[in-house]
């Protein structure tokens, strides 16, 4: 669905900007339980091995270190410049890379590795270059035409002849973090980065024939304005990149600790944060990129781009991916896999990471078996979250119900919506209209049935704007 068919309608999302899951996964991480472990995830890799047609895999790679703090950060990293770490922590991967590369078929082929963190470029391109080797000693590979390999770039700290040696061990996509040009506001969150570093990587990886590049922005951050943005957005869109990622900061400083060196009086205001984000939509929808969903864009010829007209992108702890039909293994502290109709979750601090494996266990927190509801559920919230509809009829097929007697509950949820105009109900399809594009969350929340708590705790979310 093309950008020109996001209408931003600033009354409608001030009125619907909630705390709300972000849906990498439905159920979603919260619902994680800690009676799930080695012996459960060993079973659901066995009963994918027996499938007639090998399912291809996917492996994500979480490095959990940074140099130093970037105040608005909410994932799970270690701040430490000791890179003696790095390779401690490496000698570890190797040896869980070898327990589950035991649980699969060596006829599955991987056909996506992606590198998130923390900064996957704490360590050496040399580094990472051997942990692709090492995972093709274990795993089979896909031909190097077809198989994808990325990684998320701090261009602060990679160079060009890093990116040769990246390319050279296979990379073809990669993502750089920017956040923000402007100098004040780089300031505020502690990052500083240069334009100049910046775009040195992103021609650095044309020159050396990386597929696609995504650049990182963040709306909402402290001391952002109009005029600031805009030129960080300007610059941008002259590197050209192939893909973007448009971030809300989610300010939640009990939950993230750095997120309090932000004064919270040095926020945008609501009025300010939405005008933020209408600025980056009509720059992007102006210079040619589609909306893919959620806080995507990519250029009509870009992978994703083309994912989502044949109506097979998928969405996952990874984000948009085109890779739909595979498993997702996670390695490393805090990874999260996603084996057949189950999840599971690595420890997320080291130190229990770091037992685990030194005990020779697979590595297991917690997870979930996903049961037949979960499974239609995830299933019709995939639809909404790559595509913006939901095709009622081949969804009863699969499923082999009615659509509106199933969700029955949901239906007054839903109508309330088409009043507001952000979904089209038809027996047919449920379809995110124009307005409803950049509410996508919000639909999807109507078939999640955790979100009413059920022992009386309260998730915390980013919210939906």
């Amino acid at each position: 669905m093309a950008t020109s068919s996001v209408l931003f309608d600033p009354q409608l999302l001030a009125r619907y900007d909630r705390p709300g899951p972000r849906y990498t996964s439905y159920p979603t991480a919260p619902q994680f339980r800690a009676d799930f472990g080695p012996t459960l995830l060993r079973e659901a890799a066995a009963l994918t091995n027996g499938d007639p047609i090998p399912r291809p895999l996917s492996l994500y790679v979480h490095v959990p270190f940074c140099t130093s703090p970037c105040f608005y950060c909410g994932c799970n990293r270690i701040i430490t410049r000791d890179k003696a770490r790095g390779g401690a922590y490496l000698t570890r991967l190797y040896r869980e890379i070898g327990m589950m590369s035991g649980l699969f078929d060596r006829d599955r082929q991987v056909v996506q590795l992606h590198f998130g963190g923390g900064t996957p470029n704490f360590l050496s391109a040399e580094q990472i270059a051997e942990v692709v080797d090492v995972i093709g000693n274990h795993f089979a590979y896909a031909d190097s035409k077809t198989r994808e390999l990325s990684i998320e770039l701090d261009p602060r700290f990679v160079s060009p002849d890093d990116i040769r040696t990246l390319a050279q061990a296979g990379f073809n996509r990669a993502s750089l973090g920017v956040q923000d040009f402007d100098p004040v506001v780089q300031k505020a969150v502690n990052r500083i980065q240069s334009v100049e570093e910046t775009i040195a990587i992103i021609d650095s990886c044309r020159t050396h024939g990386f597929a696609s590049v995504n650049v990182d922005l963040i709306y909402g951050l402290p001391l952002q304005t109009l005029d600031g943005f805009d030129r960080t957005l300007e610059i941008a869109l002259q590197a050209r990149p192939d893909r973007f990622a448009i971030y809300s900061y989610a300010h939640l400083p009990k939950l993230f600790r750095p997120q309090q060196q932000i004064r919270a009086e040095d926020l945008p205001s609501p009025e300010v944060k939405l005008q933020l984000l209408q600025r980056a939509i009509e720059r992007l929808g102006a210079a040619g990129y589609v909306y893919i969903g959620m806080d995507h864009f990519a250029l009509p010829e870009d992978d994703l781009a083309r994912a989502q007209s044949r109506g097979d992108l998928h969405r996952n702890f990874m984000g948009y991916t085109t890779c739909a039909d595979s498993d997702l293994i996670g390695l490393g502290v805090s990874a999260i896999s996603h084996i057949g109709p189950t999840f599971s979750q690595n420890p997320r601090d080291l130190p229990s990471w770091e037992r685990a494996i030194d005990e020779g266990r697979l590595p297991v927190w917690r997870g979930m078996n996903m049961d037949d509801d979960d499974l239609v559920r995830a299933d019709v919230i995939q639809q909404l979250m790559c595509l913006g509809e939901i095709d009622v009829a081949q969804t009863e097929r699969r499923h082999m119900m009615d659509f509106r007697d199933y969700f029955a509950h949901s239906w007054p949820q839903l109508e309330s919506l088409e009043r507001d105009g952000l979904v089209e109900l038809s027996s047919r399809a449920i379809r995110a209209t124009p307005r409803g594009r950049l509410l996508l969350r919000v639909l999807a929340a109507c078939f999640d049935r955790y979100l009413v708590p059920q022992d009386g705790t309260v998730t915390q979310f980013s919210r939906t704007v």
